[in-house]
């Protein structure tokens, strides 16, 4: 939409205030709300004011006036407001010198998109992730000087399966026995259906949604791939979406990769491809129907995969995740149909339009914008520099003898190696000034501190292990 339909839109939907969003560097949506007479066209060009010292990993004090930039194409009515509410999702810029500010995840993705124009490789790159989550009926949890837990329930966990519930009906989903069970055994369904219905009211395309692996109310929903910056926009939406409808129904839904013991963790499967004047260019003759192009494409991916998790897996608890047995790939190795492979090509059809690249190992805590962005400089970085991936791995990579698997590389298994490997290898992503050295650093230290905050705290289970020593 342009400004004049976005305010005719406003007008037809007796619109009573706008709300503002903006993606801070974690991937949270972070907003304020203005009556709607203060929307006028001159607003999508002058921008809006706030202080950006006011967000983590942002602004310092001193330099804290920044601005919001409305983007007209991301209008939608906030299904959720009692009063009728447009959001628009907004860049942010410097006042002084009106550039994109650099710390910006959408601008990131934007500058991506450039960026990919520039090269003459491609013009578009689609992506289509996979997220999961889980719903729970009831989170508790609290860290201190002496005390440390964390509790998580769901009625249809395995472990109620005593519980007195007057009556308990049974019908509880054993761990790793959740995927594709119907009715009583899948409690979700309505709440789920009410979720897609939502997404399609706010615009998003919807394909299919169904009960995760996990027990625990864990859940799938697949909406439809689209352009970089799109996708990034639909996905910030869709979580928005999933954790209000939850909360409104007395549930919480939280896209934290591994909050349960013993069961699979939520991904993040991350499809992409590239396209040059509306042709897709993964298709060719190589192995499994890809093109040289695409084989470098997964190279360049397989090759920065560890710095790749910093962004991909942003989170302390994103490595609790990547283990194998669990549907989590950590061997970087690619295949045809093969899910044990970190990098998988799809194989349900043989049209060209169909041929993608299925990255594996990214969470659901991860900010689509950066993900997204690094994960294309990744795939471009491989085509410009001809990266061939090896041989493919056409075998289950979980039980391969020792004398095989200790010749694999992995992902790296905690926060901080996957902070080191990006502190060594970034160069790829400062490309067109995609990302930036300050990005980069100031990114680090931040996670540093993540990894620090819970590597100094005792753990409930240290207590276990060790208290009688």
């Amino acid at each position: 939409m342009t400004p004049k339909e976005v305010l005719a839109l406003a007008q037809a939907k007796e619109v009573k205030v706008v709300d503002f969003r903006f993606s801070d560097l974690h991937g949270r949506w972070q907003h304020f709300t203005t009556p709607i007479h203060e929307l006028t066209e001159e607003v999508f060009e002058e921008g809006l004011g706030f202080d950006g010292s006011s967000i983590r990993g942002w602004k310092s004090i001193d330099t804290s006036d920044m601005l919001v930039l409305p983007d007209p194409s991301t209008a939608f009515m906030d299904p959720f407001t009692e009063s009728a509410m447009l959001v628009l999702i907004c860049d942010i810029e410097d006042p002084l010198t009106r550039e994109p500010y650099e710390r910006s995840p959408r601008g990131i993705a934007r500058n991506a998109e450039i960026y990919l124009k520039s090269t003459g490789i491609a013009d578009t790159a689609y992506f289509g992730p996979e997220a999961e989550f889980f719903i729970f009926d009831n989170v508790r949890y609290k860290t201190s000087t002496n005390e440390s837990f964390a509790f998580v329930d769901s009625d249809e966990g395995i472990w109620n399966s005593g519980r007195n519930e007057s009556p308990n009906q049974g019908y509880k989903i054993p761990h790793r026995e959740g995927y594709l069970p119907v009715a009583p055994m899948d409690r979700g369904v309505d709440l789920r259906h009410e979720m897609i219905l939502t997404m399609m009211e706010c615009g998003l395309d919807v394909e299919r949604e169904h009960h995760e692996v996990a027990t625990g109310g864990q859940a799938e929903i697949d909406i439809r791939f689209n352009t970089l910056l799109s996708i990034s926009d639909d996905l910030m939406k869709y979580k928005y979406i999933v954790k209000n409808v939850a909360f409104k129904h007395g549930k919480t839904a939280t896209f934290m990769p591994k909050p349960l013991f013993g069961d699979n963790g939520s991904g993040m499967h991350v499809h992409s491809s590239l396209w040059k004047k509306g042709k897709p260019l993964f298709a060719g003759d190589g192995y499994a129907g890809l093109s040289d192009l695409a084989l470098h494409y997964i190279g360049g991916i397989l090759h920065h995969a560890p710095a790749l998790c910093a962004l991909t897996n942003p989170t302390n608890n994103s490595y609790k995740r990547l283990i194998p047995g669990f549907d989590a790939p950590v061997i970087l190795a690619y295949s045809a149909r093969n899910r044990s492979a970190i990098c998988r090509i799809p194989t349900y059809s043989p049209s060209p339009k169909a041929k993608r690249v299925e990255f594996r190992c990214p969470d659901s805590a991860a900010n689509p914008y950066l993900a997204f962005s690094a994960i294309m400089m990744a795939g471009l970085d491989g085509i410009e520099k001809q990266m061939h991936p090896g041989d493919s791995m056409d075998k289950n990579l979980y039980d391969l003898p020792p004398e095989e698997a200790r010749n694999l590389k992995t992902v790296p298994d905690t926060l901080r190696a996957a902070i080191d490997a990006l502190v060594a290898d970034h160069e790829f992503l400062m490309k067109g000034n995609v990302f930036t050295e300050d990005f980069i650093k100031n990114y680090c230290e931040i996670k540093m501190a993540e990894y620090d905050s819970v590597r100094i705290r005792p753990h409930p289970r240290e207590f276990e292990l060790y208290f009688d020593v």
